[in-house]
């Protein structure tokens, strides 16, 4: 029913489409535009990550290669951080800025940063509540407004797992930004095209919580509890 919404179409749809891919070409555009630019270091991805993590006195992570584009991640189960292809083996700036990124991770975990143990505890929650929720909701409009609101408690488990992923990612970001410069990893001026990476990425975290956002205050409006009425 929803999908042929006028009002979903202009308010959920269409700005998350825009955010969406917007986040998703920068991000791709300003890696590939840093990937053809060779460190002075001539460190790969990999070595940066390892170095940073050596100097944070980190011995117990696993660095790895991975396929995908862009799929590098940090696993604080096994401790293990995962570099791409794009990413692992290449000595460019774009490569040295991901994987610091990852190893900004890694240091936090052996930290202990708050809000990255607040996102792992979420994880379930999340998932559980964007497929319920979101579903609990759908049907919540032709049904009942009170499933709408108890599919809304668990569709902002999601909205909460990404709220909380923002200052994660930031943190990742500024660790590695200013450890890679500290280190020597980049010079100044490599600094200034790492830092854009880091980011463009970012604002893919910051387009897929605001979707998440616009949907449920989409179906709390269709429910009639923001003002809106039922159809």
């Amino acid at each position: 029913m929803f999908m042929f919404d006028t009002t979903y179409l202009l308010l959920v749809t269409a700005p998350v489409l825009l955010m969406s891919l917007g986040a998703s070409w920068l991000t791709k555009s300003t890696f590939k535009r840093y990937s053809r630019v060779r460190s002075r270091s001539g460190m790969t991805g990999a070595q940066a990550a390892q170095a940073m993590l050596e100097r944070a006195g980190i011995r117990d992570v696993k660095i790895i290669p991975v396929n995908g584009f862009l799929s590098d991640h940090y696993n604080p189960t096994n401790k293990t951080l995962a570099l791409s292809e794009a990413t692992y083996g290449s000595p460019s700036v774009a490569a040295i800025g991901v994987a610091c990124h990852e190893a900004g991770h890694a240091i936090q975990h052996a930290t202990s940063y708050g809000p990255l143990a607040i996102r792992s505890f979420l994880v379930k929650p999340a998932g559980i509540g964007s497929q319920i929720g979101l579903y609990m909701m759908m049907f919540g409009l032709m049904l009942s407004q009170s499933l709408v609101v108890f599919g809304a408690i668990l569709f902002s488990a999601t909205l909460l797992f990404q709220l909380v992923t923002l200052p994660v990612e930031f943190d990742a970001s500024a660790r590695a930004k200013r450890l890679a410069l500290e280190q020597g990893l980049v010079s100044r001026e490599e600094h200034q095209g790492m830092s854009k990476v880091l980011n463009a990425a970012a604002l893919t975290y910051v387009a897929a919580a605001a979707s998440t956002l616009l949907t449920l205050l989409y179906f709390l409006f269709r429910a009639g509890l923001l003002g809106g009425r039922r159809d």
